[in-house]
């Protein structure tokens, strides 16, 4: 199956970060987030990528123009530095379609304009690029095909620590808790039939609209998970996956 991921946000909340580079290729470890993703979807044999770029893509680009797997992977040198054996690759059987969807656009705008790039295909996944899981896709995509549905997601509880407020028409708070014990979000890894087209308009947000529209004609549903997934929202997270991967703990990598 294709995945498509959203690249072009400007990641303002990761300033520290995005005024020189892309939020994508801010790393978790030797590796960007971006190339992390990829290699979860590659791990489960989904190796054709479309990148919807916007902010900083050229740095996306050479990126992979200038990767080179010798220096991600063990490897040994011989012949007075003529032959290098790696043993190990990682993206040599990828196939990465680049396509520049304008530094503006929202998510919805983005996946129209990589529609030509989805011909043919009657199932594609789709992913925020900002968000690291453990989660099972084989058993997600089991889930998928057995609800038969032309939109899913995985939710997940939120990570920080926001409180969610009730109360009466009066203002008086009845209630406040954790959103974590009783909330889902929608953690941004998608799985699409390709009529999700049909439920689009040219300039409308993924998931306001055409979201509400698969609602009502019974056509959207959520895997729920509740295993690992840290998000990369901030600086902070993003030196909370940084500190994971220096001591050893990356459930996200599950091609290890």
């Amino acid at each position: 199956m294709k995945v498509v991921l959203f690249c072009g946000g400007l990641g303002l909340r990761l300033r520290e970060h995005s005024e020189s580079i892309p939020k994508p290729l801010v790393r978790v470890g030797p590796q960007p987030i971006l190339w992390n993703i990829m290699r979860f979807y590659a791990h489960y044999g989904h190796k054709e990528f479309i990148l919807c770029l916007g902010h900083r893509g050229e740095a996306i680009k050479e990126f992979f123009l200038n990767y080179r797997e010798a220096m991600a992977n063990d490897f040994t040198l011989s012949g007075g530095g003529n032959d290098i054996e790696v043993h190990r690759r990682d993206i040599q059987d990828w196939k990465v379609t680049f396509v520049d969807t304008g530094l503006q656009a929202n998510i919805g705008q983005r996946l129209m304009k990589v529609r030509e790039h989805l011909d043919g295909e009657d199932m594609f996944l789709a992913n925020y690029s900002d968000g690291l899981s453990n989660l099972p896709l084989d058993r997600y995509l089991d889930f998928v095909r057995n609800h038969d549905k032309i939109a899913t997601f995985v939710s997940v509880r939120p990570t920080a620590s926001f409180h969610a407020v009730r109360a009466n028409a009066g203002g008086l708070v009845t209630d406040i808790y954790p959103v974590s014990e009783k909330s889902r979000i929608n953690c941004g890894y998608f799985a699409f039939r390709k009529e999700i087209f049909d439920y689009m308009e040219p300039g409308e947000e993924l998931v306001v609209k055409p979201f509400h529209r698969l609602i009502e004609q019974g056509q959207l549903v959520t895997y729920e998970y509740d295993g690992f997934w840290q998000c990369m929202d901030t600086f902070k997270d993003q030196q909370l996956l940084h500190d994971m991967h220096g001591r050893g703990d990356t459930p996200w990598m599950v091609w290890e």
